[in-house]
């Protein structure tokens, strides 16, 4: 894909500005890297990153049937949620497989925001749209929207902001700039979500750097959510990927009845003929997505861990080799290489 047709979010120049090395990611072009992946890695699991993340979709699903409409695309129990809550769930289809995973926030007067994956932000939109029922309104807002996310155990002190509960939103401010601060992230560490209009994005970003905050690349996000085991929807879980195999069965309330829960109910009765399972390696080597596991397996995520200075990833692999401390072998281009199932996260705060 050529440079001119891809998309650019409101901080393109900022970026270009800052030197980081741009690349193509999901129709965007987008920094993978500023000063480094493993710097700006560290950065977030000791302190504080930045990371823009305006690609994402942003469709609002708003009136009176809003909420039964929700309840029924959506793998989640959305009765769960008050006014300034948020929640992680999936969009699935009738076989149970993962359209997308998105987040959800409850905004009020019967109106929702879903946010997707940039990948995904066309297929979501289209899904819903078509499914849209009378009394309710589904509207895809993506171009109106900057979003920064803000990462790091120094987060709140940096932003001058108060912690909050994981998963609630709540309008504010900061540095005179109107935002929605949701305590979501993809990082596994503390932190926030800023949601502000397009055109203050520059302004937002800047202040946040201001504050302290790492600019930070795709690259560490993928670092990132790879040590807490956060999956990728295009690797680890897809459409032919159903959540109970993906180990998000958690996200699924199956006693309501959102589209593919009867086939969702029915692989959790057989129980699921493989897993998806973390990994990391017991000999020198970077496992990578598509690389075969010994077995029937195959790896759908791999990258060498800033935080533990070894292999790891996510991969899936018949049942019966998915239990913790399973030796896995894996093929590191035509080399046999030994790894070993772990328990999630695959790096925890205490090492």
């Amino acid at each position: 894909m050529e440079a001119t047709s891809l998309s650019r979010t409101p901080l393109y120049a900022r970026h270009v500005a800052l030197g980081a090395r741009m690349v193509p990611f999901a129709g965007w072009e987008m920094p993978v890297q500023y000063a480094g992946v493993i710097e700006e890695h560290r950065a977030v699991r000791t302190d504080c990153g930045a990371f823009d993340v305006s690609h994402m979709g942003e469709i609002h699903v708003d009136g009176p049937t809003a909420h039964a409409f929700l309840q029924e695309m959506l793998s989640n129990d959305l009765d769960k949620l008050s006014d300034g809550d948020a929640q992680y769930t999936l969009l699935t289809n009738e076989l149970g497989g993962i359209v997308d995973d998105v987040i959800v926030y409850r905004l009020g007067h019967g109106a929702y925001l879903v946010v997707c994956n940039a990948s995904n932000r066309a297929p979501v939109y289209e899904w819903l749209k078509e499914r849209e029922p009378r009394g309710c309104e589904v509207r895809d807002a993506s171009d109106e929207y900057g979003l920064v996310a803000v990462q790091g155990p120094r987060a709140f002190e940096r932003l001058g902001l108060e912690d909050k509960p994981a998963f609630t939103h709540e309008l504010g401010e900061l540095d005179g700039i109107e935002v929605m601060v949701s305590r979501t992230g993809y990082t596994g560490e503390q932190g926030v979500e800023l949601c502000c209009a397009a055109e203050d994005a520059e302004a937002l970003w800047d202040a946040v750097l201001a504050r302290g905050a790492v600019p930070c690349g795709l690259g560490a996000r993928d670092t990132l959510r790879l040590e807490v085991c956060y999956p990728l929807h295009g690797n680890d879980i897809t459409p032919e990927t159903d959540a109970i195999s993906a180990g998000l069965g958690w996200a699924c309330a199956l006693d309501t009845d959102f589209t593919g829960a009867q086939a969702l109910r029915r692989i959790k009765e057989q129980g699921p003929a493989r897993r998806l399972v973390p990994f990391v390696m017991e000999e020198r080597a970077v496992p990578r997505q598509g690389m075969q596991i010994e077995g029937g397996g195959e790896v759908t995520s791999g990258t060498h861990s800033p935080m533990l200075d070894r292999g790891i990833g996510l991969g899936y692999v018949p049942a019966g080799s998915a239990a913790p401390d399973t030796e896995l072998v894996i093929d590191v281009r035509g080399r046999p290489r030994r790894a070993r199932v772990v328990t999630k996260p695959i790096y925890r705060k205490e090492q």
